[in-house]
């Protein structure tokens, strides 16, 4: 790895003369100056961030990285190019999810203060400080290190907003995940018992008895079995893999049953805009439920994850951890399809 000043000449010369006139202190970051593979992201200088009013400046101890980390980085789906940025990107450090330590706090910021421990989500968390609203942030609560309140945030938030607000998921009924060993679906799994559903997991061989430990009712391993032809039929089905057709996945649903679509992998141009548009134009058509929802990280969220966690009915899965420098390897890690949970980079 070249030193991180001679990087960031090399990604992006602007910005580097742009960054040297600024008498701000600088910091270690992982950069890109185009969208591409993750090789193209390397370590660099930057200013660091000033939080506005309503924001808090953040000394980064750990971030947690998730597949639309790397959509981030390679700007695909082209959708995503909306938030960070059309024709490059708008920031260049990649990362939402943060835990660390309140180093500064705008003057309109009373919730928090310097020194106390947060996580929660930013823009490029994979740097030594960020700046971010205090309302994307919460306390870390007691007993939960830095890495494990990092892998909270945007998988967290994404499984309780699809079972609580979309699913309004209620006791007694079955609940099937399809893709029950990411980061998603691991903390939907857990979700889904507190709720008092009746929890399917579908995963891979080598992760049946992970999803058991966790108090799956049911694992169904996809290389055995067909969940869409088996006779269960099941009240909201989560789908964080989106591999089968509308038809078959409808099948598997009660006459009333609700298809909860959350995902964005496995599909390319044209195909990947009719897979996301087919459940909501066929919904007004069918009986079934069919939901696209969009997750918004908020304080008072992340502050019911974290009760979860004190209460210990909600535990983290953590696959690989990284140093910073070796963000590019640990997109290549999720982007393979590897990771079981959530993958962290240490600062």
């Amino acid at each position: 790895m070249t030193e991180p000043s001679s990087t960031l000449d090399a990604l992006n010369p602007t910005a580097s003369a742009a960054a040297a006139a600024l008498p701000a202190t600088r910091m270690r970051a992982i950069y890109q100056a185009s969208y591409g593979p993750p090789s193209s992201l390397g370590m660099c200088e930057l200013p660091v961030p000033e939080p506005g009013p309503d924001g808090v400046l953040v000394r980064v101890q750990a971030a947690a990285l998730h597949v639309g980390d790397v959509f981030a980085v390679r700007g695909t789906p082209l959708p995503m190019r909306l938030a960070t940025g059309l024709f490059k990107p708008s920031y260049g450090v990649p990362g939402f999810d943060v835990a660390g330590t309140v180093s500064a706090v705008g003057a309109r910021v009373t919730q928090l203060r310097v020194g106390d421990a947060v996580f929660g989500t930013c823009k490029g968390s994979c740097a030594e400080l960020v700046a971010t609203q205090a309302s994307t942030l919460a306390p870390i609560p007691s007993g939960l290190d830095f890495a494990g309140a990092a892998a909270l945030p945007t998988s967290g938030l994404a499984a309780l907003h699809a079972l609580r607000d979309v699913a309004k998921l209620a006791p007694g009924q079955r609940l099937l995940i399809n893709g029950a060993a990411g980061g998603v679906g691991l903390f939907a799994l857990q979700l889904g018992k507190i709720y008092g559903a009746h929890v399917s997991g579908v995963c891979s061989t080598r992760n049946v008895e992970l999803l058991r430990s966790l108090g799956a009712d049911e694992v169904i391993d996809y290389t055995r079995d067909d969940f869409t032809r088996g006779a269960q039929r099941y009240d909201v089905i989560l789908d964080n893999i989106e591999n089968r057709n509308l038809t078959d996945l409808r099948r598997a649903l009660t006459p009333d049953g609700m298809l909860i679509c959350n995902s964005g992998t496995g599909a390319r141009g044209m195909r990947m805009l009719i897979r996301l548009l087919k459940p909501l134009l066929l919904n007004p058509f069918v009986r079934h439920k069919l939901r696209r929802y969009l997750s918004q990280p908020n304080s008072a969220d992340l502050r019911t994850l974290a009760d979860f966690v004190s209460r210990g009915a909600l535990r983290r899965v953590i696959d690989a951890t990284y140093p910073l420098q070796e963000t590019p390897a640990a997109l290549n890690h999720i982007e393979a399809g590897h990771a079981r949970g959530k993958v962290i980079v240490k600062i």
